[in-house]
């Protein structure tokens, strides 16, 4: 358990939001980060592990034209699979991560190349990231980069504009 992970799940429990999961390269590991902070059962509802392309499309509804046209490694496909997992699950926020972890490319994307999905209330955005190391590396730096975006989001809608 990190701070990270404590400080993203007492940002949810304050909003009274939840969150849900939708993985590739990560395998699973986002959801350890969630779930390793005690009481973390008020705040994450789930999630599942799409690895493989038709999984994407049967479990989060990511559409194969969306597949077809941008790849599974693109921002427009982790934007659909955290819509996916967060109307699968009914959770305020869904979050993905896809990309290539290595070492070898897919899709012609080398190693390294990541994007992160957030879906909820108001907002639907991929964070693109290029990142360096070795298989594992490159799944923890998702990992980390992914609820630091989600932290980010949920701190600007607890400090109102103006």
């Amino acid at each position: 358990m990190t701070d990270l992970d404590t400080r993203v799940h007492l940002l949810l429990r304050a909003a009274a939001h939840t969150v849900a999961t939708a993985e590739s390269l990560t395998g699973g590991r986002l959801a350890v980060h969630f779930t390793t902070v005690p009481g973390s059962s008020e705040t994450y509802l789930g999630g599942v592990v799409t690895y493989a392309t038709e999984v994407k499309a049967a479990m989060l509804d990511v559409p194969g034209e969306l597949i077809e046209e941008h790849g599974v490694v693109s921002a427009e496909c982790a934007k659909a699979m955290a819509t996916g997992v967060r109307v699968l699950t009914g959770a305020s926020f869904g979050v993905s991560t896809t990309g290539v972890a290595g070492p070898t490319e897919q899709e012609g994307k080398e190693p390294g190349t990541v994007f992160v999905g957030i879906s909820g209330p108001g907002i639907l955005e991929a964070v693109d990231l290029h990142l360096e190391g070795g298989r594992e590396e490159i799944q923890d730096q998702t990992c980390d980069r992914a609820l630091e975006a989600l932290a980010a989001i949920l701190a600007a809608e607890e400090t109102p504009l103006g």
